[in-house]
């Protein structure tokens, strides 16, 4: 009778550690999809403020050049020539610069989003991981994988031969 309550005890603590390793698991990989949809959710943050930073950039450039165009004309300067071209130039360096704000704002949007897929795949790796443990774990309680674990009892020196032959 004794060994029925050791065998009930084992798959007791087999299924606790089962049980545990599992929600373990859910736990890793929740945690993981948390942070990828944290992440996309903060590049999306991301790229409004970058599409409100450049209507402000916009917006500065267009009064800048609405002033120089007053100021041309108020001091009887006409547009033709050398200011002309100056403004050009002007215009297209500000084209390269607001080129460049541009990719930079994107490249972070994206680094926010591969960091969130990195999170979500890192948690997918720890979850296998701690499935992996708690196997591990259940093979040590179940006597190493030998088909069951404990003293049965009794004696079987009497027997011989193979009984799957």
């Amino acid at each position: 009778m004794v060994w029925v309550i050791a065998a009930t005890a084992t798959e007791l603590l087999i299924a606790a550690a089962a049980v545990g390793t599992t929600v373990s698991a859910v736990g890793t990989v929740q945690a993981g999809k948390a942070q990828e949809s944290a992440m996309k959710a903060q590049a999306e943050q991301e790229r409004i403020a970058a599409e409100g930073r450049e209507l402000e950039r916009q917006q500065k450039l267009n009064a800048a050049l609405a002033a120089n165009v007053v100021g041309m004309g108020v001091s009887g300067i006409k547009a033709e020539g050398t200011p002309s071209s100056i403004a050009l130039e002007s215009a297209k360096n500000v084209g390269l610069s607001e080129g460049m704000m541009k990719l930079s704002d994107r490249l972070a949007q994206a680094q926010l989003r591969r960091q969130g897929a990195n999170a979500r795949s890192g948690a997918n790796m720890a979850a296998a991981g701690t499935l992996l443990q708690g196997v591990g774990g259940l093979a040590a309680y179940s006597g190493g994988g030998g088909g069951g674990g404990g003293d049965w009892g009794g004696d079987y020196s009497g027997i011989s031969g193979d009984p799957f032959a």
